[in-house]
This record gives structure tokens, sequence and C-alpha cells, in this order.
């Protein structure tokens, strides 16, 4: 399992790149330095519970979406599997219900059909 402070780092980290923001934009919105802000990006900073609350809040984030795959060992050490799913939620948050669920079948037959192909080749 991948270090709490190194996972939530790379989230953080990932989700302000997603929004646009930079470090000093971030630290601006949550009262705390930019290169407080790169220690906590590159995991070296143990952080309160009140700071973690700050920057959900700035990040306008849900602490669901934050530990998100937490405990998918094969996806929480890959920084660029979070980077895409992060670029793909911010996409589907603009959408209403009804593309959502169109995008949903999309990805499930997609999906699907990859699976068969794995299938096929053994």
């Amino acid at each position: 399992m991948i270090k709490i402070n190194a996972f939530v780092g790379e989230r953080i980290k990932s989700l302000r790149k997603s929004k646009g923001l930079t470090q000093a934009n971030l630290g601006e919105q949550v009262d705390l330095p930019q290169p407080y802000i790169g220690g906590i990006e590159k995991g070296e900073r143990n952080i309160s519970l009140d700071t973690l609350q700050k920057l959900i809040e700035a990040l306008d984030i849900t602490p669901e979406e934050l530990f998100r795959n937490y405990d998918n060992d094969h996806l929480s050490n890959n920084k660029e599997v979070h980077e895409i799913l992060d670029r793909i939620n911010e996409l589907l948050v603009k959408r209403d219900i009804e593309e959502i669920k169109i995008v949903e079948k999309f990805v499930y037959d997609i999906l699907k059909t990859i699976d068969n192909l794995k299938t096929s080749k053994k």
C-alpha cells in the first residue's frame, strides 16, 4: 500500500492541475505559502485535518474524490492514471445526467470489446 502522505500529495497535485491552478493559487486559497503546497504534493508534509479540509474545499471536491482508488494498488501508484481520471471527471461534471449515461454506455461497450479481444488472443 502506498504511503498516505504520498498518495494525498499526488492527488492534490493532480486535482490542482486539472482545475488549472498553480501551487501559489491554491496556497492563496488555503492561506499557505507555495513552498508548503509543494511539500504537501511531494508527500513531505504531515498535514492537519483542518488543512486537508481547506484543500478539499479549495479544490471543490469531496473527501471521497480525494481518496478515490487509495486501496487499488495498481492504480494508486500510477500518477498518470489519476491525472487521466481527473481530466475525465472534469469533463463529465459539466454534463447532465443523460449525457453521462451515454458516455457510461460507450465506455462499457468499449471495455467489453477490449476484454473480448484480450480473451480471443489467449
